[in-house]
């Protein structure tokens, strides 16, 4: 990539869904430390924590950041989300979809709402992200990244979280078929499969676990270091430094793949 900004300091703009919180709001903070501008995305109840996060670093950085609303699900929101970072930052280099949402429930109780809901965010959502920042980059003719968010649910199915994995399995093969796709463009596309990561998102399954085997708050997750090589779970930073690794020119031969970050717990 040699992204042509109006800031010659840039390393080039990255839009990075599901920001407000989590392994998102790391990512961001990542890859405005690497010298990125950032793009920062969630659906519109998360605006105050979106706006939060675009204060903290247009205040303690030189780097360009604004929010940008909206849901990943619905194509229309993805195209105005796409269409404003272009617009406002100059470009667009980077997609990193990482919104997701989960349920956590046996198959014989998950709904079909329920199902259909977490194929629209997790599934739809990368898909539309994946094809219309792919859109952009094509028409710009310089390349670019696209990395989405799989799982080690996305490797092995998890017991109870049938509808989660089943996702995240999709994830995978829509990866592996953009890349091969979209590789003739100077575009890779890559996955991160995240293990067990300290966030609110973790923290919803250790409230499902604690309910079901008379848990406090947070002894389903410590209990969770002792299933990995390392010993330890991991936090946004584990995800960050590897997305930041994959979204850089050195890592141009490498693309299809959804790469564990787990502690060494899940080995592929």
């Amino acid at each position: 990539m040699s992204p042509q900004m109006s800031d010659s300091s840039s390393k080039g703009v990255a839009i990075i869904t599901g920001a407000a919180e989590g392994i998102g709001r790391g990512i961001a903070l990542r890859l405005v430390s690497d010298g990125f501008d950032v793009a920062i995305n969630d659906i519109a109840p998360k605006q105050a924590a979106l706006d939060q996060l675009v204060s903290e670093i247009t205040s303690k950085t030189s780097r360009r950041a604004i929010a940008v609303p909206g849901d990943v699900s619905k194509d229309g929101d993805v195209k105005g989300i796409v269409d404003k970072v272009v617009r406002e930052l100059g470009g667009l280099d980077v997609m990193i979809a990482n919104a997701g949402i989960a349920v956590n429930k046996p198959i014989a109780e998950t709904t079909v709402d329920e199902w259909d809901r977490l194929f629209a965010v997790n599934v739809r959502g990368t898909f539309l992200c994946y094809k219309l920042a792919a859109n952009a980059m094509i028409r710009q003719g310089r390349g670019g990244r696209i990395v989405g968010a799989c799982s080690i649910a996305g490797k092995k199915g998890i017991a109870e979280a049938a509808c989660y994995s089943s996702t995240k399995f999709a994830v995978r093969g829509l990866t592996q078929s953009a890349a091969q796709e979209y590789g003739k463009f100077g575009i890779t596309v890559n996955a991160y499969a995240p293990g067990h990561i300290e966030t609110q998102f973790l923290g919803r399954f250790d409230g499902y676990q604690a309910n079901k085997k008379g848990l406090k708050p947070g002894e389903w997750t410590e209990t969770l270091k002792s299933t990995v090589a390392v010993g330890k779970n991991g936090t946004p930073t584990e995800i960050a430094s590897l997305v930041s690794y994959l979204v850089s020119k050195d890592a141009h031969f490498i693309t299809g793949q959804s790469i564990i970050v787990d502690g060494g717990g899940l080995f592929d």
